[in-house]
């Protein structure tokens, strides 16, 4: 009877027009609940996402919460919030040390792609890094697998590496908000939001590596559908100075565009090109994918979306 109450609750809420749920604390019931919930959930909305909290950095222990067995809820990927935060607070990290997280093949997970990804919350420290570590932050965050969760107030810096109870969840209010409409973090964000926004293959196409070194991140996201055929390569630098990039690895010819200057380029087999310090380029090519190594790339990687 308890459960038949929780459960009819889930669905009033979601006919009430609740897009999605954030189940705290998930650890803490038995699988079988979550099970039995989620598929009588989706038996009446099939798409409905869900996703958890299970504050462990344990990837194979949060991803058992993933698993069709268990329900199949998505979870908060802490094991990805650590090494986030070791990179972007540490202006001398390199770029490899977020490799491992990814899971991008043979991981513990049902879909990484289906993880949220973040790098705090008000359950533990705030992320201190400089403005320049929330702007590289936030491109990480929003051209990478997953789905990305800011908290309020990160998009300034707020209260930043304050510890839960002792400054992380302080009140902002709406003069602060106005006050730092300004603020270059929350510029940044706003103009990367935008664009993942607007690219699907960056909400949901494979992620391919190029490569993660050093202060420089390249990577491919490769989304080829019925509706839409998209390539994007993505070019990251987190250091104080231009970043020249030479991509010819997986190259497919055509005519690319940057999605955030609108420069194009007729390309053959290479990809020559600066990236300005902590900036981000996203370069597009709306085709499918005929280059060999790049349909070799995504094919493999299919294998464990």
């Amino acid at each position: 009877a308890v459960q038949d109450y929780l459960i009819n609750s889930y669905l009033y809420w979601i006919e009430q027009g609740a897009s999605a749920f954030r189940i705290d604390t998930i650890k803490h019931v038995p699988h079988r609940f979550w099970k039995i919930m989620a598929d009588r959930i989706r038996e009446q909305h099939p798409d409905f996402f869900m996703f958890a909290e299970s504050y462990d950095y344990n990837a194979n222990f949060i991803a058992q919460h993933t698993l069709p067995k268990n329900g199949q809820i998505s979870v908060l990927d802490f094991p990805g919030q650590q090494a986030i935060t070791q990179v972007f607070e540490d202006p001398d990290s390199d770029f490899a040390q977020l490799n491992d997280y990814l899971h991008l093949t043979h991981g513990p997970y049902h879909n990484v792609y289906d993880l949220t990804t973040f790098y705090d919350n008000h359950d533990m420290r705030r992320m201190n890094a400089s403005d320049e570590g929330f702007i590289d932050a936030h491109n990480w965050l929003f051209t990478t697998r997953g789905i990305p969760v800011i908290y309020q107030g990160s998009e300034f810096g707020f209260m930043r590496g304050t510890a839960e109870h002792a400054g992380n969840r302080n009140f902002i209010g709406q003069e602060t908000l106005t006050q730092q409409a300004n603020h270059p973090i929350r510029e940044g964000l706003i103009e990367i939001a935008n664009i993942r926004k607007q690219l699907p293959a960056l909400q949901q196409g494979l992620q391919i590596p190029h490569e993660l070194k050093g202060d420089k991140a390249s990577f491919y996201r490769v989304l080829q559908t019925a509706d839409t055929q998209q390539i994007a390569l993505v070019l990251l630098n987190k250091s104080n100075i231009n970043q020249p990039f030479v991509i010819n690895q997986m190259v497919q010819a055509g005519t690319w565009e940057e999605q955030l200057s609108g420069a194009t380029l007729t390309v053959s087999d290479e990809i020559r090109t600066q990236v300005e310090p902590h900036g981000v380029q996203v370069w597009v090519l709306n085709e499918n994918v005929t280059q060999p190594d790049l349909l070799q790339a995504a094919q493999h990687a299919m294998v464990y979306k």
